[in-house]
């Protein structure tokens, strides 16, 4: 049977070893065990700034009616943000299947322009876990990025104003969060 090169473009911002241990390695398992492709590849596009766009995953499928259906039920229910999209060509037609079904948050840290004792005492590992302690089975964080002036949190669960609430006032009360950023990712 011959496979058919199909892309699954994933809106999400995460780095490629989060994508693989969440998403590719997974899927590909997935694939395999029911006969329907493999994944090929994968990749991340970046913004000028250098922060993540978003991510891919590079497929052969085989019997595209059972396995475009499979790999994006398979990629919602792994977390895949709306936007995301198994983009394939068929008999020169090119057609595109969107999927997932979670909204992203972005939280943007001042990385920068904070009291150094800040920076000192706070630590963001510990935000991070506390992030998601909040957020319970309502959200996780996917991903993160460090640029030059502040780093960033991804937070993705069925709803962005739910999400907002549950840290909200930890957000207010912790001091590596004054001047943070806080952006609906789409």
């Amino acid at each position: 049977m011959k496979a058919i090169p199909a892309y699954a473009y994933l809106n999400v911002r995460m780095m490629p070893l989060e994508r693989g241990d969440r998403y590719e390695d997974p899927l590909d398992d997935a694939l395999e065990k029911n006969g329907l492709g493999t994944v090929t590849g994968g990749g991340t596009s970046l913004l000028e700034t250098g922060e993540i766009e978003y991510c891919g995953i590079d497929l052969d499928l085989f019997d595209i009616a059972k396995a475009a259906p499979f790999v994006c039920d398979f990629l919602t229910k792994r977390g895949a943000p709306k936007g995301s999209k198994l983009q394939y060509e068929v008999r020169r037609k090119k057609i595109e299947e969107p999927f997932g079904k979670y909204e992203g948050l972005a939280i943007y840290l001042n990385g920068t322009d904070l009291p150094k004792k800040v920076y000192k005492e706070c630590d963001v590992n510990e935000l991070y876990a506390d992030l998601n302690r909040l957020l319970g089975k309502r959200g996780s964080i996917q991903g993160h990025w460090v640029g030059p002036t502040e780093t960033a949190l991804y937070l993705y669960g069925r709803s962005t104003e739910e999400m907002k609430s549950l840290i909200a006032d930890h957000m207010a009360e912790y001091p590596l969060c004054r001047r943070a950023r806080v952006v609906e990712l789409i």
